[in-house]
């Protein structure tokens, strides 16, 4: 079995480093020679089998900043254990030390420091390089599974309605995938890019809305090192809910998790001998998951970008969670002899886009298919002084700032951003760009609204996000991190019960409290009614960043976590 310590093999020296407090050219010169592409992809195979796993990189073609969230809380039984440990906690429980490679790709520890020693993360051509480096090792071996949010999340994912993504995946040549956000360009889209694609796009837990018959194939059946492989795919289960159902009006979702047991025994039955269930779940919802189905091998997890170095097991089933953004590609290798897995090795492996030598077709490739749009992706909005990050349970620095655009330009008194997991990260220092922009907001239903809301609709639409995000039970738990909130203050307690979640909710320009009887102006985008009228997110923030070119944002201390 692979230990944590082999995650990378510089990382005591890159520590050292770290401590001495080294910065800028010298610091990042000083790791690039220390960390190797060697370092990173040389693995010891072991087994039969190899799973290749990309999830959730939503369009980012490119290298990225990507900073890990700083509060990821679970509720219930799986309260502190992984993905619910972030920063020091998740330093110390996996053994990483502080300032090395490890600790930057994986926590929000000294992220901005960091950062300007390991650079930016990603592209589609270093994760090419990877992928061609795994196949040449391990030839007819190799599944590459993508757990889909692929064609969705950039400027030219929206201008192409993701085809520049399907253009270059397909270069990529993946085995399969499933869905989420995919299905925000509407089914006719949908469908359309499927009825193309050279690989299988499965999704188990679809099913046509009025017949009840399945929409998408639920299994496709694979032979790798004279293993017989069924991949098995669950599409999020609840698009229809936390995205428009106006969109995919005859398609129905669900766990459907009577349909993911029967279509597991059919593949046992098949004669199958690696069962693998390539999910969009999220990881609390997999993790139950798999304590109720028996017979599932390895479950790819995605939807909640969750980055672990160690896989985590459920009785026989193993859990791999593979992050986002492009940051990390999963290698896990098998030994499967009668139906069983005698042994594996994983890896997460980190896409230092300054160590990994960039592929010269995709990059080519990735090139021209941003040549277009690159003048506009260019173009500078503003400069930030804060680090503008999007991931934690309850706010984040981007977020704040869509907020302030929208109580400014919309003139309201409370602003509400949802709570997206996915958008990059831009340093202290650096321009805001019209693609940093996007990354946050690139979406088919873009429209801010502006409305009056009682005090007591505020109450009840921020109870529903909190039991979204705290259920104690995973099913119920429908994706996404808390609503964020500008203009107004509230206190949250998520052990709590439907209801008795949301407390102490304050109108930040007056300190008075929030009257469930009064009416407010209340700004918002990415609502799922089809009937949303106004502009875009990305032209409103944008007209407010030419009023403030230089973006200094205060500490966020509107909402207190209690209990």
């Amino acid at each position: 079995m692979i230990s944590r310590r082999e995650f990378l093999s510089a990382t005591a020296a890159l520590s050292a480093l770290g401590g001495f407090g080294l910065s800028g050219q010298w610091a990042r010169a000083a790791a690039q020679q220390t960390l190797t592409e060697d370092a990173l992809l040389d693995f010891g195979a072991v087994g039969n089998v190899t799973l290749v796993h990309l999830t959730d990189i939503h369009a980012q073609l490119v290298p990225v900043h990507f900073r890990e969230p700083s509060i990821n809380l679970g509720v219930g039984p799986v309260a502190g254990l992984p993905p619910h440990v972030t920063g020091a906690d998740f330093l110390k429980l996996y053994n990483i030390a502080p300032g090395s490679p490890e600790a930057y790709a994986l926590t929000s520890e000294d992220f901005t420091a960091l950062a300007g020693t390991y650079g930016k993360m990603g592209g589609l051509d270093r994760i090419a390089t990877v992928l061609k480096r795994i196949r040449s090792e391990r030839e007819g071996k190799v599944l590459f599974l993508d757990g889909g949010d692929t064609w969705q999340g950039s400027y030219t994912s929206l201008k192409t309605l993701g085809q520049d993504m399907v253009d270059l995946m397909n270069l990529l040549e993946p085995d399969a995938m499933t869905g989420h956000w995919e299905f925000t360009y509407g089914a006719e889209r949908v469908r359309e890019i499927i009825d193309g694609l050279p690989f299988a796009f499965l999704g188990g837990n679809i099913f046509d809305a009025e017949w009840d018959e399945r929409a998408f194939d639920a299994t496709k059946m694979f032979e790798r090192g004279g293993v017989k492989v069924a991949v098995i795919g669950q599409a999020f289960p609840y698009t229809p809910i936390a995205n428009p159902r106006w969109m995919i009006p005859n398609w129905s979702f669900g766990i459907r998790e009577e349909e993911v047991a029967a279509n597991v025994e059919a593949a046992h039955a098949d004669g199958a001998e690696l069962v693998v269930l390539l999910s969009h779940n999220g990881f609390d919802v997999d993790r139950e998951l798999a304590s109720r189905v028996p017979g599932i091998d390895v479950i790819l997890t995605g939807h909640t970008h969750d980055a672990l170095p160690e896989p985590v097991m459920v009785g026989k089933t193993m859990l791999i969670a593979s992050g986002s953004h492009g940051k990390f590609v999963t290698r896990l290798d098998l030994d499967v002899q009668g139906g069983e897995i005698k042994n594996y090795r994983h890896r997460l492996i980190p896409i230092f886009s300054d160590v990994i030598t960039p592929d010269a077709e995709i990059a080519d490739a990735v090139a021209k298919s941003r040549a277009p749009y690159e003048d506009e992706l260019k173009r500078e909005l503003a400069t930030t002084e804060t680090l503008l990050y999007r991931r934690g349970n309850f706010n984040g620095t981007f977020d704040d700032l869509i907020c302030e655009a929208l109580l400014e330009v919309r003139e309201a008194d409370i602003a509400l951003s949802p709570g997206f997991r996915w958008g990059t990260s831009v340093l202290p220092g650096q321009k805001i760009t019209v693609e940093d922009l996007h990354s946050a907001c690139a979406m088919t239903y873009p429209a801010v609204y502006r409305s009056t809301m009682s005090g007591k609709m505020l109450k009840d639409i921020m109870e529903d996000v909190a039991d979204n995000l705290f259920n104690k039970s995973p099913y119920y738990q429908q994706g996404g991190d808390m609503v964020r909130v500008g203009g107004m203050a509230y206190a949250i307690d998520p052990e709590a019960d439907m209801g008795g979640r949301i407390s102490e909710m304050t109108l930040l320009k007056t300190g008075e409290a929030i009257d469930p009887g009064k009416d407010y102006v209340v700004a918002g985008w990415a609502s799922i009614n089809e009937e949303t009228e106004g502009p875009a997110i990305w032209d409103v923030v944008e007209d407010y960043l030419k009023d403030h070119p230089v973006v200094k944002l205060a500490e966020n201390r509107s909402v207190k976590v209690v209990g």
